[in-house]
């Protein structure tokens, strides 16, 4: 079984669950689809899972590992944007949002800036926040593993789908990146597993 289940956190998983988007971040393992590195680069996308009818084997050696995600909301929290090739109207939309709200809008500049949030929180505390404060389709982190703002509530996220998870009162700790966060405020669609929508 391969290691390219990625979880909200971002870490690589061996699991049997079929999932609803593809994505990379460059080739992260070896000759014996063994993984090696937890990225390579700067550029980590989202893709769909079909596209052009092209077929390509998840590891081939030398090429980019395809990784997959459970929905949008968690390439999202493990850092990911849409592909500007096969997700092309999705990355105009996130690259308009994004001019809005950060200004420049170039693919290398938009990768260093959410490469930077990336790693803001992983390894420290960030400042708590107000659950009323996180937008739809972002996640939070919690002791018993990451929660999804959905339009109705919250739900906690499984490789399996998502369960219902109680009504968040205190401050919260934002796991999706912010400046992602941010562009879902104002806007930015996000595919939602349909588990999370009851």
């Amino acid at each position: 079984m391969r290691q390219n289940r990625v979880d909200p956190e971002g870490q690589l998983h061996a699991v049997p669950q079929r999932m609803g988007w593809m994505g990379n971040r460059g080739c992260l393992h070896d000759g014996a689809e063994q993984i090696r590195h937890h990225h390579r680069g700067l550029r980590w996308i989202t893709c769909v899972t079909e596209f052009r009818g092209r077929w390509r084997a998840p590891m081939p050696e030398g090429r980019y590992t395809a990784l997959f995600f459970l929905d949008e909301a968690t390439a999202y929290a493990a850092g990911h944007r849409p592909c500007a090739e096969c997700r092309h109207a999705d990355w105009k939309r996130f690259r308009a949002l994004w001019a809005n709200s950060f200004g420049d809008m170039r693919a290398d500049a938009i990768d260093a800036a959410l490469h930077k949030a990336r790693w803001d929180g992983r390894g420290r505390v960030l400042a708590p926040m107000d659950p009323a404060q996180v937008p739809p389709g972002a996640m939070i982190r919690d002791a018993g593993g990451p929660v999804l703002r959905t339009p109705a509530g919250w739900a906690r996220w499984s490789f399996d789908g998502y369960q219902p998870a109680l009504m968040l009162k205190g401050p919260v700790i934002l796991l999706t990146p912010a400046p992602l966060a941010h562009l879902m405020a104002r806007g930015l669609p996000v595919q939602i597993d349909a588990t999370a929508l009851g």
